[in-house]
């Protein structure tokens, strides 16, 4: 008898074992509760598709999904300057699937005007940033200017008649287009539009003369000859376009202007979830391939160290866009 009991014990070990290492391997990961995620995540971007931030959103929701296994959709809303996206993600569902990608300019933007409903401070849960961006001014081909400073005398010579295109109020388009026009001394038009690739489309179609697009979406159109890039808006110039100089060394002294594009959840979404999706984002943008995409198009991949570092980011940015809108002028181009 107590060989048979033997024999059925080294048989059952076996099965035993195997079944605990099912259960292991069945574990959720250290860090995702619940085996988050366990269905799709939705990355909303208050833009329409072919700007910079879509762009951006894309190549992240890409990498999400291929480390995961799940689908990752960007749901383009574009309107409202990006208050649309922005007033769905904050009324979302806090479980990690229904996030934001925006920028810094439009979110900082709406932190201080009035219209939005939402405490912009209160309503997310910062998760990383994701880029770095510099933009560029880009005319129309057909347009006569080569230079800024040939710009700022065509401009100087027909107040009013010249248009630029920004991505929406408040964006950073249009805040590089009022600081070019306050510091240059000229007039002109500003065409508010629901997304980068809109005003892309415009400005080769010659609808509009000029916009200050992110290099990320417009440079591939300066390499076709659709448009001419006349100059950077950071005081370096950048690394993939060397032979394009700075605004402010090309006839605007000190103008400055660099964006940030980074991704936000819901308020109250689950420490472990916030930790889990920026470890997963932060591990993707350091990859040799995604910063070799990026800087390829003028963009530096730059994950926060922390979720809570890219939180005291968000409240410096919001902080500054109140002095800017305290500018002579700067508050009545927001409206």
């Amino acid at each position: 008898m107590r060989n048979v009991y033997l024999g059925r014990l080294a048989r059952a070990v076996p099965v035993l074992i195997a079944c605990l290492s099912a259960a292991a391997f069945a574990q959720p990961e250290p860090g995702r509760p619940g085996g988050y995620p366990v269905k799709p995540i939705r990355l909303l971007v208050g833009n329409a598709p072919g700007g910079g931030i879509d762009i951006t959103a894309r190549a992240v929701g890409q990498k999400l999904s291929e480390r995961w296994g799940r689908s990752v959709v960007v749901d383009n809303r574009p309107g409202a300057s990006g208050l649309i996206a922005m007033e769905v993600a904050a009324q979302a569902v806090p479980d990690g699937y229904t996030l934001l990608v925006t920028s810094g300019s439009l979110i900082a933007s709406a932190g201080v005007q009035n219209k939005v409903r939402f405490d912009v401070r209160k309503a997310y849960a910062p998760i990383t940033q994701l880029t770095t961006v510099a933009y560029m001014l880009m005319v129309t081909a057909s347009l006569p200017v080569n230079t800024v400073t040939e710009l700022i005398a065509y401009a100087k010579a027909r107040p009013d008649a010249l248009s630029y295109g920004s991505s929406g109020i408040g964006g950073a388009g249009h805040l590089a287009g009022e600081l070019f026009c306050s510091l240059a001394g000229v007039k002109i038009v500003h065409v508010p539009y629901k997304g980068g690739g809109l005003v892309l489309a415009d400005m080769i179609g010659g609808q509009v003369q000029m916009g200050f697009t992110a290099t990320i979406s417009g440079m591939p159109h300066v390499r076709s000859g659709k448009l001419k890039a006349l100059g950077v808006t950071s005081l370096k110039r950048a690394r993939a376009f060397p032979e394009v100089p700075t605004i402010s060394e090309a006839g605007v002294p000190g103008f400055d202007l660099v964006n940030w594009y980074g991704i936000f959840a819901p308020a109250a979404t689950p420490p472990a979830i916030i930790a889990a999706l920026h470890r997963e984002i932060a591990q993707s943008l350091n990859t040799p391939e995604v910063q070799a995409a990026f800087a390829k198009d003028g963009a530096d991949a730059t994950p926060s160290a922390t979720p809570q570092q890219f939180g005291v980011l968000l409240a410096r940015e919001i902080d500054n866009w109140r002095r800017l809108v305290k500018l002579p002028g700067f508050a009545e181009s927001l409206r």
